[in-house]
């Protein structure tokens, strides 16, 4: 249901409630309300999380409002909101925050949940962090794993920047791991597939990694 759908059948419940005198149709109410409050807080963290990673500088409303979408959604029932806000709890922590060890169980949750809901997308983007989580921890070949499975998810669903950000991310540990040759494929690979998205942020780090790459 859309949020124009929850506040819509909101005031009809308002309506039944008062003129009907249907004093069950309140908590319902409530419900659909609070359904909204957690798709807003969601949104409106999400781009508090684009904010800083423009500016690099930490809005402490975004965990706030996080937490508070995962609370609501929890009372709700609803796995897949539960696992995206949890996601996002997470990366929080672990790119705002700097706290890798503070973000994991969140993530495993997300993972977790994600999978129960068939939320492929959110499931993808847990499997990513924790990746990044295992390559910051030495171990590569967990987070090669990890970062693949993502990438795959990723091209089930036609997320096709998200698949360029993965080979991305891929191709930086294909260099901590000496194999430049398949890190410059990579590169290839998710430039190609950034251009023909039109992702232009992804299609820069791809030429990035690649400076990057070159100078190491």
């Amino acid at each position: 249901m859309s949020t124009q759908d929850r506040l819509e059948q909101a005031g009809l419940l308002y309506e039944r409630a008062v003129f009907g005198g249907d004093v069950s149709a309140v908590p319902t109410a409530d419900r659909e309300l609070d359904a909204v409050e957690a798709d807003l807080c969601l949104a409106r963290g999400r781009i508090v999380h684009a904010r800083f990673l423009d500016e690099h500088s930490e809005d402490p409303r975004e965990l706030a409002l996080f937490e508070q979408a995962a609370k609501l959604y929890r009372e709700l029932g609803d796995i897949g909101g539960q696992a995206e806000s949890l996601f996002w709890i997470g990366c929080c922590y672990q790119v705002v925050r700097d706290d890798a060890e503070a973000a994991q169980p969140y993530f495993e949750e997300s993972r977790e949940l994600a999978a129960q809901a068939g939320d492929k997308l959110t499931l993808s983007y847990a499997l990513r962090h924790l990746g990044f989580a295992a390559q910051s921890t030495g171990n590569l070949d967990q987070a090669q794993a990890l970062l693949q499975e993502s990438a795959e998810l990723r091209r089930q669903i036609g997320f096709m920047p998200g698949v360029a950000a993965n080979l991305i991310a891929l191709a930086y540990l294909a260099g901590e791991q000496g194999r430049r040759d398949d890190a410059l494929a990579l590169l290839d690979e998710a430039a190609a597939i950034a251009e023909a998205s039109d992702a232009r942020g992804t299609l820069r780090w791809a030429d990035d990694a690649r400076v990057h790459l070159q100078s190491g």
